[in-house]
């Protein structure tokens, strides 16, 4: 994919030397939480964001704010994990973009980059999603691979989707698979399987074995 095809200048930056109400009424038209500033030599300056915005004297210049100024961008290179990344961090549905140079080149939409994600292969291939646990120190991505492929298990993708008190949660999409499998293979190596398909043999027999017991002690 080439993501400069997403880049976008249907707003230009406003110039620090633009009056506040000028940023105000951008806002007031646009669903944009920031909007890019530059000065007279076109250098990005930063983002003002739009609570900020409707904060300030509407007649004073924009540079006598310029203390709010975030100072966010990525690169024309960057990649969409990373650019996505970026939005998260910052709280934000536009992103500048900058040449290598320092030059401005327009802004992404979230919306866009989000449309990205949902193209790859972890969303719009057909599979299973398993959610395991394990000590931070003990997992590693090699033997998740392992074990998924050992059982004839194909790995669209994995990332980690928690991490608290030295335990790492991470969510995988398997494909062509039988997941029931995978999911006792992963507790036998010690992993603590957190959701997986609904046909989960090993707990559908735990219920069955539980359900027996309650049933022979009440007798």
């Amino acid at each position: 994919m080439n993501l400069l095809d997403y880049i976008i200048n249907d707003i230009k930056p406003l110039l620090n030397t633009d009056k506040v109400k000028e940023i105000q009424l951008l806002f007031n038209q646009l669903t944009y939480s920031h909007i890019p500033i530059k000065n007279a030599e076109g250098v990005y300056l930063g983002c003002i964001s739009e609570n900020d915005a409707h904060c300030f004297d509407s007649e004073k210049p924009i540079q006598d704010y310029r203390y709010s100024g975030e100072g966010f961008f990525v690169r024309e290179d960057t990649n969409w994990l990373d650019i996505l990344e970026a939005f998260a961090q910052n709280s934000a549905n536009i992103m500048p973009v900058l040449s290598k140079k320092n030059v401005y080149l327009g802004y992404y939409e979230l919306n866009d980059i989000i449309s990205l994600f949902n193209e790859t292969p972890f969303f719009s291939e057909a599979g299973a999603v398993l959610i395991i646990e394990k000590g931070s120190a003990d997992y590693s991505f090699s033997e998740i691979s392992q074990i998924v492929e050992s059982n004839n298990g194909k790995l669209l993708g994995s990332f980690i989707s928690k991490f608290e008190n030295d335990v790492t949660q991470i969510t995988l999409k398997i494909g062509n698979a039988n997941l029931n499998e995978i999911m006792q293979t992963f507790r036998r190596y010690s992993y603590n399987v957190l959701s997986g398909h609904e046909d989960d043999n090993y707990l559908i027999g735990l219920k069955e074995r539980s359900d027996y017991l309650n049933k022979y002690l009440n007798i």
